[in-house]
């Protein structure tokens, strides 16, 4: 049964490690593909345009429609923190024999589970997401305004964690955390207040990009949906919707999977 366990964990592990990518790449295409299509270029609207697109409908200008309009940016908000968080992170490698020859008396080595390409495509990608929070026509002046206020702060703090990467992969091995100031193996059993806290945050890592994931399908989808009859009227009838929706939806799928297998991990141990 153990044997069973284990290839059949050998032949998942290197799918799962592909939720991330694919799952990133996905929801960024999506975002920035056509929501409203049409044959007109010019009457083609992207997700990555609603944020601006809202403050110009007159219904959300006399709050007919309520709206969190940066809520429509979440998408790029979990892209960037979800690759920010992984890029460096280190898992347990069960494979071969060089992997247990490494991982000592503890049946676990701890190796990367990206390689250098991947990981600076990561971050790449975690800049350019965070980046296009930017409003059209920025000015350093403009950044500071109350409107794009909080644009700002969420991408500097995209910005600062694509930076701080190498240092968040620590909230994905308390063990080593642990280890880092006990020593080899005594972090295994041990249930003090460095273990506690150690595991606390590699909980956070795992739940916070899972929560931005869930939160950028439905809140960007439904606002969506509250503007769709505003919009026909501005097009004269029920305008085509485009296929980055659902490429988006997709990859969010993925990187909700990714996270929500980090939990589970988490709470099982």
């Amino acid at each position: 049964m153990a044997s069973i366990r284990v290839r059949v964990a050998q032949t998942l592990n290197p799918l799962r490690r592909w939720l991330l990518p694919v799952g990133a790449l996905v929801t960024f295409t999506g975002y920035v593909r056509p929501w409203i299509d049409h044959k007109a270029a010019g009457l083609a609207v992207l997700g990555l345009d609603l944020g601006e697109l809202v403050k110009f409908l007159h219904p959300v200008q006399q709050g007919e429609i309520r709206l969190w309009r940066e809520g429509f940016y979440l998408p790029l908000v979990a892209v960037s923190v979800s690759l920010s968080l992984n890029a460096f992170r280190r898992g347990p490698a069960h494979s071969g024999g060089a992997d247990r020859g490494k991982a000592g008396a503890g049946g676990e080595a701890s190796l990367p589970c990206y390689g250098w390409p991947l990981r600076v495509a990561f971050l790449l990608l975690a800049v350019v997401a965070a980046l296009n929070l930017l409003p059209p026509a920025w000015t350093p002046r403009l950044l500071l305004t109350t409107e794009f206020r909080m644009q700002t702060v969420v991408m500097i703090g995209c910005l600062a964690l694509a930076a701080l990467s190498p240092f968040a992969a620590l909230f994905h091995a308390p063990r080593s955390v642990v280890e880092a100031e006990d020593g080899p193996g005594a972090g295994a059993d041990r249930r003090g207040f460095p273990r506690r806290t150690a595991w606390t945050l590699a909980f956070f890592g795992a739940l916070v990009p899972t929560a931005l994931a869930v939160s950028a399908v439905l809140i960007p989808l439904v606002q969506f949906r509250q503007i769709l009859p505003t919009l026909a009227e501005l097009y004269g009838q029920p305008p085509e919707i485009g296929w980055g929706p659902a490429a988006m939806v997709a990859g969010l799928a993925a990187l909700i999977g990714h996270g929500l297998r980090d939990i589970v991990l988490l709470v099982r141990k």
